[in-house]
């Protein structure tokens, strides 16, 4: 039995030191995750918080199906869409009439130039339904479909979100990229 399985078992037995053991391998990861749904650290923090509680009190529903750390995720992601859900924060954003004013960054010149942490904060920045669909896209790597399902939207508002975050991401990467190079 792997150190995961063992410590599985543990928490479910009530040992708080696996619980402790179980969180300080996962949370970090998670809280990179919590990161891009959240408005803030703060935010994050707490999303995260409430997610491995969660994760606590519904171990026994993992049954070895896929990945323990996958199993984690999908909990955090939910904690996060619940927590805006709740404060009615995903609503459908409609696409302004302004265009993609010709805005294109190359994926390898927004890694090579941008740092991860200034990217999670341009993602944070979107808006709350924007936001959403964009994780779920891009790093979930879910399709409208599957969107459209999870948030409860038509697939051409997922679509819609998704189109909306990339150009307000575009405009904020150019702005930034811009300044940088000053």
């Amino acid at each position: 039995m792997d150190l995961t399985n063992q410590l599985i078992q543990d928490c479910i037995k009530g040992q708080r030191h696996a619980q402790t053991r179980l969180y300080e391998l996962f949370a970090s990861a998670m809280y990179t995750v919590c990161l891009r749904y959240a408005d803030s650290r703060e935010d994050a923090e707490d999303i995260l918080q409430e997610g491995f509680l969660n994760v606590f009190q519904h171990l026994g529903q993992f049954r070895g199906e896929g990945s323990f750390e996958g199993w984690i995720r999908t909990i955090m992601i939910n904690c996060a869409l619940q927590r805006y859900r709740n404060r009615g924060q995903l609503q459908i954003v409609s696409s302004d009439s302004e265009e993609d004013d010709g805005l294109y960054v190359h994926e390898e010149d927004i890694t090579s130039r941008i740092e991860v942490k200034t990217l999670i904060g341009m993602i944070q920045q979107l808006p709350p339904a924007c936001r959403m669909v964009f994780n779920l896209y891009v790093f979930e790597g879910m399709k409208h479909r599957e969107i459209a399902a999870y948030l409860g939207v038509s697939e051409g508002t997922s679509k819609s979100n998704l189109s909306d975050a990339r150009r307000m991401l575009q405009k904020a990467i150019t702005r930034k990229m811009n300044v940088v190079s000053l």
